[in-house]
């Protein structure tokens, strides 16, 4: 994170998210697969620590291997070609979008720190059990704990979606986007952005998505007919 200054001097603070690459790599139909997906893949990862599956899937489509890839659903027009690069002015400033992300594991926490408990009265008769999270169940009637009852546990590591945040900022030249406000997830790992589902897109979002075309593939070499083939010999 950091912080931005706009017109009038006020700063703001931002999160900075980086594309990393993020291309095409499958396109799923409605004839083909019963829904209408595109899946997108993003960040270098090494060939050798890339299952063979995998490396054939990306090599179908022409591009390197993925280190993280997901699947956007879409309508039959705004599918774009296997291989195209998303590129940062996909999203227009002032433009609202949903970011998903794992939060940052907190291992076994507490009640109080888990699900913002009160605590017990800090004072006599109470003991050391401050924080405890108090009484759990009735008396014989129903006689058990209900499930997902708040109680102390693993705390953090979720799958969370946070609505309506606002692009501050892009930066087509080095892929960045800069989001208003802070998103889920720990530094460095990877978020899902996508288009606002409780606000309308704006007017002028490109459509169907700023991309980058895929680079055609190097032509084959044409061998020189006055030339004899290696290992042949003249009649």
């Amino acid at each position: 994170m950091t912080r931005l200054f706009d017109e009038a001097g006020t700063h703001t603070p931002v999160t900075v998210l980086s594309l990393e690459g993020c291309q095409v790599t499958a396109q799923r139909t409605q004839e083909k697969d019963g829904y209408v997906a595109l899946q997108l893949g993003s960040g270098a990862k090494k060939p050798k620590n890339t299952s063979q599956a995998e490396r054939g899937h990306f090599a179908k489509a022409l591009v390197e291997p993925k280190r993280s890839v997901a699947e956007f659903r879409v309508t039959p027009d705004n599918l774009i070609d296997v291989g195209a690069e998303l590129t940062a002015d996909h999203f227009v400033p002032g433009q609202k979008v949903d970011v998903s992300g794992l939060t940052v594991g907190k291992g076994f926490a507490g009640a109080m720190k888990r699900w913002n408990f009160a605590g017990l009265r800090a004072t006599h008769g109470v003991s050391v059990s401050h924080r405890s999270h108090g009484s759990t169940g009735q008396r014989q009637d129903p006689g058990k704990v209900f499930k997902n009852k708040k109680m102390a546990g693993h705390m953090g590591q979720d799958n969370v979606t946070t609505l309506n945040l606002t692009v501050f900022r892009v930066d087509p030249e080095r892929g960045l986007i800069l989001i208003k406000g802070a998103v889920p997830g720990a530094a460095g790992s990877f978020v899902k952005i996508r288009d606002a589902v409780k606000r309308a897109a704006p007017a002028d979002a490109p459509r169907p998505g700023a991309v980058r075309p895929a680079a055609a593939p190097p032509a084959p070499a044409e061998a020189d007919a006055s030339q004899p083939e290696a290992g042949s010999e003249d009649q």
